[in-house]
Parts: C-alpha cells; structure tokens; sequence
C-alpha cells in the first residue's frame, strides 16, 4: 500500500502539472460522478494530507486514496498511457497535461467546506506543514495496552505511516513492535523518529529498507534472522509486521 511520502511525491508531481491551469477535460469513471464535468475550472492548490491527496477547484476539492495498487501518473496530451486504460478512475486533463489516476481506490468531489469530514478523522499529519508532535504522542498514549505495532499503523493517530514504515521505525528505535503503546521506553522519541523517517523517504527517495521484506535474512545491526508476524486482531492484522528479535526490546 503506497505510503505518505509517495502520496506526498505524487501530490508534487500533479501540483507541477496541473495547478494554475484550466482543465480542459475531466473524466470520472465511478458512477457517483460519470456525470460531472469540471472542464473550464481552474485548478488552484494540490494538496495531501497523510495517504490523502486533493486537487482543489475553487468550488469542488476532489479527494482520492491510492489504497492498495493506486498510482497517479502525468502524461503529455496524446501520448500513450503507461497503465492499462480499463484502470483509469479519474481524468483531469489541461491543455498541457493529461493526470491519470489508475486503480484509485477512492474518488470523491466533495464541496471545499466538507473537506474537513476527510480531515477530522485523521490525526497529525508527518508531511505535513503542520505537524504536531505533542499531539501524536497524546493520541497514541491515550491506548496504552495497544501494540504499537498496532497503533502506529492507525491513522487517527498520526496520518502517513503504513506497514513499511511501521516496521521500520520501531527497529531504528529498537522497539518490539508487540510492545504495549505504555511500556515504549521514550514514546516521543519514536514519534520523532517517524517524522524523520517519513521526511527522508519524502525527500531523498528511495528509502532503502532495514527489515521490511527482509524476512529470514540476517538483521542489519545484529545478523539475527529478522521475523515476520501477525499482530492484533481484526482487519489490522492481515499485513505482518517485519522486526528483529535480536535487538528490537
């Protein structure tokens, strides 16, 4: 599932593209919308919060989440896609450029005032101008017998982190990702942690990774095979989590 920093990457790559300019073109391919035309709008910010992303006309912000295999991509008008066509959820063309959202796994105009029933639900966001750790720490300690394996992966919490980068913080920080929310030595510490982290696969891309997919190959800090598990229950616990027994406590 693509993660903050890509959202925030492509985000940067639409924003290039499409902000300032008129659309000429729109195409939504969910039935809600089949029948919207936003062409003659401008497009005046894009934007992302989390895993979130905007694109904002002055009277229609429309929202989308990748979720698990979405991507944005940015053609000239007339070249060829690079993804199959039957993908396309969301066109948004102006006269220089072509944004092809494929395998969206959410598309949704909403009015710029409901932006906030998006935004409510979420908590701080890593990428985000914003960010406010003191508030990241609250919401995660306010669950102390959470894992934090768990907890980290909750986007009420802190928006932007998902399996890779819960993996990989708690092994920078050497926490056992089984460990309860309330025995985290330095829970502020973590959380800088994954600001930083989020900042760096953001900025100075491609993060190379610690433990995540590593599984059964020796830990980069200990040379102990690194695990792979499940933790906690319901929907949350269908993506393992990657973590050294060796040196993560």
């Amino acid at each position: 599932m693509p993660e903050g920093d890509t959202v925030f990457r492509a985000a940067a790559r639409l924003r290039t593209a499409l902000a300032g300019k008129m659309l000429v073109r729109t195409d939504f391919r969910v039935p809600r919308y089949a029948t919207l035309d936003l062409s003659g709008q401008t497009v005046e910010e894009v934007g992302s919060y989390g895993k979130h992303l905007f694109v904002r006309t002055p009277a229609v912000s429309i929202h989308t989440h990748l979720k698990m295999e979405g991507e944005w991509r940015v053609f000239a008008p007339g070249q060829r896609w690079t993804k199959p066509a039957f993908t396309a959820r969301l066109i948004l063309a102006t006269a220089e450029a072509e944004a092809v959202g494929f395998a969206l796994g959410t598309v949704e105009a909403l009015r710029r005032e409901q932006e906030h029933t998006v935004l409510d639900r979420l908590g701080p966001d890593l990428l985000g101008p914003n960010w406010d750790a003191a508030e990241a720490v609250r919401r995660l300690a306010a669950e102390p017998d959470r894992p934090i394996g768990l907890a980290l992966l909750d986007q009420r919490n802190l928006a932007g982190i998902g399996n890779i980068f819960r993996s990989e913080i708690c092994f920078i920080e050497r926490v056992d990702p089984r460990r309860q929310v309330g025995s985290v030595p330095d829970l502020p510490a973590l959380v800088d942690r994954a600001h930083r982290v989020l900042h760096s696969a953001a900025y100075d891309p491609p993060w190379r990774p610690y433990v995540y997919r590593r599984h059964r190959r020796p830990c980069r800090r200990c040379g102990t095979d690194l695990t792979l598990r499940l933790i906690g229950d319901g929907p949350d616990s269908e993506r393992a989590i990657y973590f050294c027994t060796g040196c993560q406590e």
